[in-house]
């Protein structure tokens, strides 16, 4: 009895003062091969149990978040942000500075022209006023002849009338003679010249035309002059006319013209044929007193 109550003390008895612990208990006994097996266990091996972890399916939202590999954060960090001066310029940018300097000047000078011709023309065209008054030669010397403003096209009742300016010439011949010429028309001969001509030049189409104006607005019906600008008018129209007669020979070699003298021939323009409108078809001649030529225009023309 004290040896099994000595034994039961020591199997499940508590440890005494300074006695050994309960032991841990032992394995059991391994089945023989061909002996009756052990019943296993109700709980699974630590390894079973691993196991059956990694093969139940995860939720997705347990999942770490995705690290990119440390080569592509380096390859991120590395790069900086492009500077936008580095970028290859283009335009007047990727010029030098002396050839920046010299189109900035070009388009300055170009600026200014095109506002001191926008200022010309408008104070020809605008009515009359102060300051088109005070520098009217100024104003006329920058619109004439080749920025001349003809408003006539878009006038509520535009020109209806042809108007061909002809001359002719008294030749003084060496014998001391003198003879006539018929009379050239030097509208006719302008408008052969533009006709078919892509590109007329201003001469071809104003000149003749501009002079004419000019001397019927300084002139009364008399051809008496009217204002401080008549003789220039006058001046100015006989000068074209010596011109033209020089470029057509029409003193010949050995002869001078003496005199000129201007006319011009004014017909209607005919209507259409669908309009009722009747005009007359009666030329209209106003000639102009003989010119007596200066001699140095005399012998050479202007030229």
């Amino acid at each position: 009895m004290d040896a099994q109550d000595k034994g039961s003390d020591a199997r499940h008895g508590p440890a005494e003062p300074g006695g050994p612990g309960p032991r841990a208990p032992l394995p059991g006994p391994v089945a023989p091969a061909d002996g009756p097996s052990e019943p296993e266990s109700a709980t699974p091996p630590e390894d079973e149990r691993a196991a059956g972890a990694e093969e139940r399916p995860r939720d997705p939202s347990e999942e770490p978040p995705a690290t990119p590999p440390e080569d592509e954060q380096g390859a991120d960090a590395e790069e900086p942000p492009r500077d936008p001066s580095e970028e290859p310029r283009t335009g007047v940018a990727a010029l030098s500075l002396r050839y920046r300097i010299g189109a900035a000047l070009a388009l300055a000078a170009v600026a200014v022209a095109v506002c001191v011709h926008l200022g010309m023309t408008f104070l020809h065209v605008a009515p009359p006023n102060t300051v088109s008054k005070k520098h009217s030669e100024t104003i006329a010397d920058w619109i004439y002849p080749e920025f001349e403003q003809n408003w006539k096209l878009f006038a509520p009742n535009p020109l209806q009338q042809n108007v061909s300016v002809q001359v002719r010439a008294e030749i003084r011949t060496p014998d001391g003679g003198s003879r006539t010429t018929g009379w050239y028309d030097l509208s006719a001969q302008d408008g052969r010249d533009i006709d078919g001509n892509p590109a007329p030049s201003h001469t071809q189409q104003n000149e003749l035309r501009r002079a004419w104006d000019f001397y019927l607005s300084t002139h009364d019906d008399d051809n008496r002059p009217v204002g401080l600008r008549g003789a220039l008018s006058e001046s100015y129209l006989r000068r074209i006319m010596v011109m033209r007669l020089d470029r057509a020979d029409a003193a010949g070699r050995d002869g001078e013209v003496a005199r000129v003298q201007v006319r011009s021939r004014t017909t209607q323009v005919p209507p259409p044929s669908w309009s009722g409108e009747k005009v007359s078809d009666k030329a209209v001649y106003r000639v102009l007193p003989w010119w007596l030529l200066p001699e140095d225009e005399a012998r050479g023309g202007i030229g």
